[in-house]
């Protein structure tokens, strides 16, 4: 049985002490590792104070990573860095880096491989627009992005990996597609890694799904057959509701 995967994206929001107050807030009331992975994701300069801080139940991701040890690339963050200073888990490829920062497949591609090389975690992310939606082009979109990040990776890797499902168009819009619509979807994926690898590793690897999750709508997705967590944005800011969607992700 794959353990479900709660992770927050924070995006650009919270200061270190809000974030610090959020860290004292939750973590006394996580549920264990052995149940759940529980991950926040966060702005770069705070993530060592976090780490510090994270307990047993708690880990903590970057949002994004460059795919060379080191460099004239200024505003970059290295996996050297990440590595060193504790950090688990790496948001690669989320579309807000793939549309206002021109992220290629190519370069994602390079960046999950760079991430093994210092044993981060990678959360892949992959997600269609509203128009590949609406021309009903959804999981041809998807299988294209997957077998071209997915280029050169080993299965040991892959089964490692984190694939965060994510329709643009639910991203912070509100909408969510419907349980149905995701779970579709995200079993998709998971042939598209069947074929590129085994039925092993494709049953092996976790996938979220992310798109305007709250408490309200997690459990519903929790219960279908492929989904594996989630990747949350608003919703994971709040201690209490964060709390509420690691706890829906606890099977009872």
């Amino acid at each position: 049985m794959r353990k479900p995967i709660i992770a927050g994206n924070w995006k650009m929001f919270k200061t270190r002490d809000e974030a610090l107050q959020f860290v004292y807030n939750v973590n006394m009331k996580l549920p264990s590792t052995e149940f759940v992975d529980s991950v926040i994701c966060v702005q770069s300069p705070i993530l060592r104070d976090l780490v510090k801080r994270q307990g047993d139940n708690l880990r903590i991701g970057a949002q994004n990573m460059h795919y060379l040890d080191n460099g004239a690339y200024t505003g970059e963050v290295s996996a050297p860095l990440l590595e060193n200073i504790g950090v688990e888990y790496v948001i690669i490829g989320h579309s807000e880096r793939r549309a206002y920062y021109n992220e290629t497949d190519s370069a994602i591609n390079k960046k999950l491989h760079q991430a093994f090389r210092y044993g981060l975690k990678p959360i892949l992310c992959v997600g269609e627009s509203l128009e590949v939606r609406e021309a009903n082009k959804t999981n041809d979109f998807v299988k294209n992005q997957v077998e071209l990040d997915l280029k050169g990776l080993g299965t040991e890797q892959v089964k490692e990996l984190v694939l965060a499902y994510e329709p643009i168009w639910a991203i912070g819009t509100g909408k969510t597609a419907t349980s149905e619509m995701a779970n579709e979807t995200i079993k998709a994926i998971r042939n598209v890694i069947k074929g590129l690898y085994d039925e092993e590793t494709s049953e092996a690897v976790r996938i979220q799904y992310g798109g305007s999750v709250k408490p309200g709508n997690i459990k519903e997705l929790l219960a279908t057959s492929d989904i594996d967590g989630a990747l949350v944005g608003g919703a994971s800011l709040d201690p209490e509701s964060f709390l509420a969607l690691v706890n829906s992700a606890v099977k009872k």
